[in-house]
């Protein structure tokens, strides 16, 4: 397959590592889906549609998730890079030090070599 199926596999793998954070986050709060829309003042269909990847969530909604179930955007964002990075490429883990920034690494030393010797 080319780059660009593998490019959609990979917002595809993503996109399921969202949605499952944000339900994970949801139950580490002792939150059912009712409450976690009581305190959005949302109903109950908004969290079902969310975390069903059926409706999308811009920044400023994930804010307001994130201050209901009480953790940071900042957290939020870190958890969900660590579980991207295990599930890179196309939902296959990674092992340590074998991944895109590794990899993207790897060729700055080398690009680094080249230009110093």
């Amino acid at each position: 397959m080319g780059k660009a199926g593998s490019e959609g596999r990979r917002k595809s793998s993503k996109n399921k590592v969202l949605l499952r954070l944000l339900r994970q986050v949801r139950r580490e709060a002792g939150l059912r889906q009712v409450d976690l829309a009581q305190r959005l003042g949302q109903p109950q269909s908004f969290v079902s549609k969310y975390e069903s990847g059926e409706r999308r969530l811009d920044l400023l909604e994930v804010d307001a998730v994130c201050k209901a179930v009480g953790i940071s955007v900042v957290e939020f964002v870190r958890r969900f890079e660590r579980a991207a990075r295990r599930e890179e490429p196309a939902g296959k883990p990674v092992a340590p030090g074998t991944g895109a920034k590794a990899q993207q690494g790897a060729g700055l030393r080398q690009r680094g070599a080249v230009e110093q010797g």
